[in-house]
């Protein structure tokens, strides 16, 4: 399918959205309106504040666009491919990378987490609601002292007394925590020293959520710091298809790439806002568009993300084939990570004084970049996890 120049975004320069289908590439689109017009009048505001703008829950709500990659459970839709789940990532983070976070916690972590690590009775209780976003779900793995040595850093405790279990330690950085319905919270088993999954339900007892505040990156998503004091959650909340960190890093596999397309989305959102400046914006009786620095600046972001969703697009092929591996995830993050970093700061450069006032929006995807670099895994514990599969030789500490 070629896809119409009037409905391709700027940044496409290779048409890569006819690789969609014709139901898929009208889904992107209803995700691109829904953008423009629900969420982009709200962000610069809700950045400033550094709340989320919960009236957007309802929106997205009404939108049809939550719970698209879960087939069944009150979802009323097929499941669709990686390819389209890649694209909506990247669409949602071309207007705001951290509306686009929310999004992709609730309808990719924390439904994932159910999806993968429940058992059917779970799914069918839990994935309905939170596929009518009626539920919000949030994923607790970071800790205040372990973010990439989490695996075996874990001080987060689960003790089992009969049918029920008991929690105590803390979690960081957890997204949505502040006013998620469930949360998805990740401790070590006392007994057998392995991970285990467990739902935790809003306003249990012991369980605290504290927004993380002074952010100056991905500031609308409400981060937030978690304390579990002798939380007791039942049998039938642990997640039964949990049972070692094996099974967390299968989901973080497949939620990574997310991430990635995400970047892509970054990159994308500050390309086209440096070029509509640049076309726009008059110096020494010219549009800067018009100057030889300036096209070489756009065209090296173009480069980047030219060469980055033809990677992305391969991976979401190789997901939707079912041979994709931890590798392929870690590369795609590591690699697009880094070259938004770069995008970000050459179309900022574009704006000169301007690039730095909120106004212009450029200052706000410059500054969000620098979560996305980091979280679900670092560059360096990306490129440990390629650097093992190409080598043959482990180099974790």
């Amino acid at each position: 399918m070629t896809t119409d120049l009037d409905e391709r975004t700027a940044a496409d320069f290779y048409d890569f959205e006819s690789a969609l289908s014709h139901e898929e590439h009208k889904i992107l689109l209803r995700t691109r309106e829904f953008m423009r017009q629900e969420v982009a009048p709200l962000v610069n505001e809700a950045w400033s504040r550094g709340r989320f703008p919960t009236e957007l829950i309802t929106r997205f709500r009404e939108s049809g666009l939550v719970g698209l990659p879960y087939e069944g459970y009150g979802a009323h839709r097929p499941a669709v491919s990686h390819l389209l789940s890649g694209m909506m990532a990247m669409e949602m983070s071309r207007v705001d990378a951290s509306v686009a976070t929310f999004f992709g916690v609730h309808n990719g972590l924390a439904m994932y987490a159910v999806q993968a690590g429940g058992d059917q009775e779970q799914r069918e209780r839990w994935l309905p609601g939170m596929a009518a976003m009626e539920t919000i779900g949030a994923f607790a793995l970071t800790e205040p002292l372990d973010g990439s040595d989490v695996a075996a850093g874990m001080r987060t405790t689960a003790r089992r007394d009969g049918d029920t279990w008991t929690l105590d330690g803390a979690k960081r950085w957890i997204g949505n925590a502040t006013f998620a319905d469930q949360v998805v919270v990740w401790a070590r088993d006392v007994a057998d020293d392995q991970v285990k999954g467990f739902v935790v339900g809003k306003g249990a007892a012991g369980f605290t959520a504290e927004r993380i505040a002074h952010k100056t990156s991905l500031r609308i998503v409400e981060n937030a710091d978690i304390t579990l004091t002798g939380v007791r959650v039942p049998e039938r909340d642990r997640l039964q298809n949990i049972g070692s960190f094996r099974d967390v890093a299968e989901i973080l596999r497949a939620t990574r790439s997310g991430v990635a397309w995400q970047a892509l989305g970054v990159m994308v959102g500050a390309y086209e806002l440096a070029l509509a400046y640049a076309k726009e914006r008059e110096q020494f009786g010219r549009p800067l568009a018009g100057f030889q620095l300036v096209q070489d600046l756009l065209v090296k972001c173009l480069g980047n993300i030219t060469a980055c969703w033809g990677m992305l697009l391969r991976l979401a092929r190789l997901q939707d084939d079912g041979v994709f591996k931890d590798e392929h995830s870690s590369l795609a993050k590591a690699h697009v990570t880094a070259r938004m970093r770069e995008v970000v700061a050459w179309a900022r450069e574009i704006f000169g004084g301007n690039g730095i006032v909120l106004d212009y929006d450029i200052a706000r995807f410059f500054a969000d970049a620098e979560a996305i670099y980091s979280f679900e895994g670092t560059r360096e514990m990306n490129t440990l996890i390629v650097g093992k599969a190409v080598t043959g030789q482990s180099a974790f500490v």
